[in-house]
């Protein structure tokens, strides 16, 4: 017996076994139950989501030789042979190569006729959109009073092209575009069927390419096996399709937030070795951030998509709201300009550095007189450059209920700031937060690092505790990176290694946004408390609006 492909071989063939169109099937089902039955139906929507395949289950339904009802037998004679296409009172036809007035000609002399076998004769017009004017026309009357055994069944992608004459004689029912859930769940039904080994990651893969369309994702799927001699696994299906693993969308958006050109560059040349889809890879990145921007302004968003919310999470934390607005327009103003650059790869390096080149800055870093709020590639950020870092921290700056981190087997820094093998920046490895700034740590690296709390330097490992909810800042890409920050920084290759911990004290960021939060209540207690603004309230009738008061790092306070 010959191959079936498994979009044929998993056609639905009932109701039931439709994929996401439930508010058709329930009208099509109630009609079917109650013989309330129209005489004409358009179903709409792009392509492999369903058109033809509900037409075919509705005209089984209408014929079953047991009864008519929205749960055909499947095995009588008439559900057969409209299962092999071969029922001689359902009459398909394919208006893109039917176009003409003669072919209509045919079909409405023969709707006069009884049905030879079936209860109706039913006509199937696929793609009805492309009938010319006279043929639409020709058949708008027996649209409009067709013979009682006679129902017509049009389908069609782009419906705004049908006369209104012909839509306003049909029920009109829009099918949706599969989620890729959808069509994942339906591949891993299937394969677990064939019995065919996958990778959940390489579904959700293909669910993505398929792009709506569940018989897309199934030729996919078809190719995928074939790919893998047997098996689909996410390595064999990005390889296939050209796309990339989201881990290296992270990377890529770490490193512009980051401010690090050379590490952008560097995994840009690493992208580029495995021949990607340029602009598939665009694609990949606006739909991240078009994912960290629902997590940074939805409250209580939760994606139907959790394989990476960790790196999403840590994203959303990372970026600004405006930064992920501005990433994402880049990314899909240059999947349009692609086409136009010398070669896919330059097209596409020229995007994440215009990414990087309109990169906000961040605070601490110097802007110049008249000149955008960027960074230089490659440049090392201010606070890095900066002269030797403050002394330890008092105690009573240090994070509530914590203990001063222990150095063991460290070589002494002494005043200079010099020692054997050490940086030769003076740093207190003591001091968490002034590690952290001397590094330069920034974006998703410095996001992990200032929600962590060092617990040790020793032995060449720095030890650091991380409270449960910020465990979706510990991405290995990220830990890795750090790891590379600190190493370069104290001059010696050093080793990171994370804590569970439930102390309740304050990492660097929890410390640094109380602080924002003791300086606005302060700006806003000063304004509310200035005479002037007093007398001006009065006069005017106005009132303070808090969220308009920023306090300046000079410690003055402005209102916007």
């Amino acid at each position: 017996m010959s191959y079936q492909v498994l979009a044929r071989k998993w056609r639905p063939k009932r109701f039931a076994e439709l994929v996401g169109q439930e508010h058709v099937v329930r009208a099509l089902s109630n009609a079917l139950d109650s013989d309330r039955m129209h005489h004409a139906f358009l179903f709409t929507g792009t392509r492999g989501v369903g058109k033809t395949t509900i037409a075919r289950i509705f005209a089984k339904s209408l014929n079953c030789e047991r009864g008519q009802s929205s749960t055909p037998c499947g095995e009588c004679g008439a559900c057969r042979d409209i299962d092999a296409g071969r029922f001689v009172d359902l009459l398909e036809i394919d208006a893109a190569s039917n176009t003409g007035i003669d072919d209509v000609r045919e079909v409405i002399e023969n709707a006069q006729y009884t049905p030879a076998r079936g209860r109706f004769k039913v006509y199937l017009i696929d793609e009805v959109h492309m009938l010319s004017k006279n043929a639409f026309n020709a058949l708008l009357k027996t649209l409009e009073e067709p013979p009682p055994h006679v129902k017509f069944l049009l389908a069609t992608t782009d419906p705004q092209k049908l006369p209104v004459t012909v839509l306003s004689r049909c029920l009109k029912f829009n099918l949706k575009r599969l989620l890729p859930e959808q069509i994942g769940g339906q591949m891993k039904h299937i394969l677990a069927a064939e019995g065919v080994a996958f990778d959940a990651d390489a579904l959700a893969e293909i669910a993505r390419a398929a792009d709506g369309s569940l018989r897309d994702g199934l030729s996919l799927l078809d190719q995928a096996i074939a790919y893998g001699a047997g098996s689909v696994r996410a390595v064999d299906v990005r390889a296939m399709l050209g796309t990339i693993e989201r881990g290296r969308v992270f990377a890529l958006l770490g490193a512009i937030d980051a401010g690090d050109g050379a590490a952008l560059l560097a995994e840009i040349g690493n992208l580029a070795e495995f021949s990607p889809d340029f602009s598939a890879v665009l694609d990949e990145i606006a739909g991240v951030l078009h994912r960290v921007q629902l997590k940074q302004l939805i409250r209580g968003y939760d994606s139907v998509e959790a394989v990476d919310d960790a790196g999403i999470g840590a994203l959303a934390a990372a970026l600004t709201s405006e930064a992920t607005q501005l990433y994402y327009q880049i990314a899909v103003t240059g999947r349009r300009d692609l086409p136009l650059a010398p070669t896919p790869r330059a097209g596409f390096e020229m995007t994440m550095l215009r990414m990087l080149a309109f990169r906000p800055v961040v605070a601490g870093e110097a802007k110049a007189p008249g000149t955008t709020a960027t960074t230089p590639v490659g440049a090392v950020p201010a606070r890095a450059r900066a002269a030797p870092v403050a002394p330890a921290t008092p105690a009573a700056a240090r994070p509530t209920g914590a203990a001063p981190a222990t150095v063991i087997g460290e070589p002494p820094v002494d005043a200079a700031g010099s020692a054997s093998g050490a940086s030769p920046a003076a740093v207190d490895l003591n001091d968490w937060t002034s590690l952290i700034d001397a590094a330069g740590l920034k974006g998703t690296v410095g996001q992990l690092a200032r929600h962590s709390s060092l617990v040790a330097i020793e032995a060449g490992v720095v030890r650091l505790s991380l409270k449960p909810m910020h465990e979706h800042f510990n991405l290995p890409a990220v830990a890795a990176t750090l790891e590379q920050k600190l190493s370069a920084l104290l001059g010696r290759p050093l080793k990171v290694r994370f804590e569970k911990t439930t102390a309740a004290h304050e990492v660097p960021a929890e410390a640094a946004q109380r602080e924002r939060s003791e300086r606005q209540l302060a700006a806003e207690e000063s304004l509310a408390g200035d005479p002037g603004v007093q007398s001006l309230l009065r006069e005017f009738g106005g009132r303070l609006v808090g969220e308009s008061i920023r306090p300046e790092a000079n410690g003055k306070t402005v209102e916007k």
